[in-house]
């Protein structure tokens, strides 16, 4: 039985903009493993307290890397990334 298919990854405009000034590579790294944990279990972040917007809003935290990504999924689980930031 094949494994589920992974969630498509999006970037919101900002996001994209704060990508496009990424230059270490520790920063590069973290986000790409924190992208790829999303991508498989989009479900993995938690909903971000007294958010109520929808769709809702999740983060993902990862305190040995040093990474929270704030996005949230679609209705076809795209997962569209609002905000990387550095923890």
């Amino acid at each position: 039985m094949p494994g589920r298919r992974r969630a498509q990854i999006a970037f919101s405009d900002s996001a994209a903009k704060q990508l496009e000034n990424l230059t270490d590579e520790h920063q590069i790294h973290a986000l790409d493993r924190a992208l790829v944990a999303i991508s498989v279990d989009p479900e993995i972040g938690g909903p971000i307290p007294g958010d109520t917007t929808h769709p809702e809003l999740r983060q993902y935290a990862d305190e040995i890397e040093r990474v929270r990504v704030l996005y949230f999924v679609t209705a076809l689980r795209t997962v569209v990334v609002v905000a990387y930031i550095e923890a």
